[in-house]
């Protein structure tokens, strides 16, 4: 028996793996115009069945689970909810929330130790043009029954077909201090606000707001459930860009827990007509919380 099942319906795409649905990946999920609609996946779970994102959270209602999207394209945001305006000197809901459209899937296997799918995807803005074509694909693999862990790559390519520059950056390249928020960001229960952070180059105590705007090659969050007992660790690594700048880490424990590897957090990326953005990551997910020795180890292991 493989080690992932796919199970795909009309509108979601539901991974297996040790009789737990993992993950659910919502490809036509709709929704509010505001929410910025887009593929994501919610819920992700650990191998206990201990839930590992958080949906439509009460401050933020545009954060679903793990999801990839940019929050400043040439004044487009495709990230939800309200728009950082200089000249205001804050957050404004704007009519430029723009959308992703899956329109299909070009290869779905499960097979062996690896499961994955591939699609095409479309970036429009909320005026119904078309200003990027997307080719994703994500890969589940390394399921280990009696460490409890699991593991999950992502790889996009972002191609600009629009008839401008398009100019990628976030609330930080915008004037907003420590708000580089974009990418391929992961929204965690709120239980877990307040749990430990750990990252490759710092010390175990060094805490969020120390990874906040860092480089570096992994981010760690370990926490407590709610509900079901124990606790559990998501270590997600930074990966690779083409786009120029170092990826840096958007990061918080408090007032909500989230981690997001961002390309463009206080550098704009600039895609001419015709050129190409592409983007490696990965993440695993474990079933306990691990020690910072641990966590180490596994970091090193699991390295991209």
């Amino acid at each position: 028996m493989p080690d992932f099942l796919l199970r795909l319906d009309d509108t979601s795409l539901t991974v297996t793996a040790a009789g737990v649905d993992i993950a659910r990946y919502a490809f036509d999920p709709g929704g509010p115009v505001a929410e910025g609609p887009k593929p994501f996946f919610h819920p992700v779970r650990a191998l206990d069945g201990a839930p590992l994102t958080a949906y439509r959270p009460w401050d933020h209602r545009w954060h679903k689970g793990l999801q990839f999207t940019w929050t400043h394209v040439s004044g487009q945001n495709f990230w939800g909810g309200n728009t950082y305006r200089p000249e205001h000197g804050d957050y404004v809901l704007l009519d430029n929330v723009g959308r992703i459209r899956h329109d299909g899937f070009t290869s779905v296997r499960d097979a062996g130790s690896e499961a994955s799918f591939s699609e095409d995807l479309t970036w429009i803005t909320q005026a119904g043009v078309e200003w990027l074509s997307e080719v994703r694909t994500h890969r589940f693999h390394s399921l280990d029954e009696d460490r409890g862990i699991w593991a999950l790559d992502f790889a996009t390519t972002l191609r600009n077909v629009s008839d401008q520059d398009l100019e990628f950056g976030s609330p930080t390249t915008q004037g907003r201090p420590n708000a580089g928020y974009t990418g391929y960001a992961i929204r965690m229960p709120r239980a877990w606000t307040g749990a430990r952070v750990l990252a490759a180059g710092l010390a175990d105590d060094a805490g969020a707001d120390a990874v906040m705007g860092r480089v570096a090659e992994w981010v760690a969050f370990s926490g407590e459930h709610d509900e079901v007992d124990g606790g559990g660790t998501v270590l997600a690594f930074a990966g690779t860009s083409t786009g120029g700048p170092a990826i840096r880490w958007f990061v918080r424990s408090e007032p909500f827990p989230i981690v997001a590897p961002s390309p463009s957090f206080d550098e704009h990326i600039v895609l001419a007509p015709g050129e190409e953005l592409a983007l490696r990551h990965r993440h695993v997910f474990g079933a306990r919380i691990w020690t910072p020795g641990q966590t180490r180890a596994l970091a090193e292991e699991f390295a991209l």
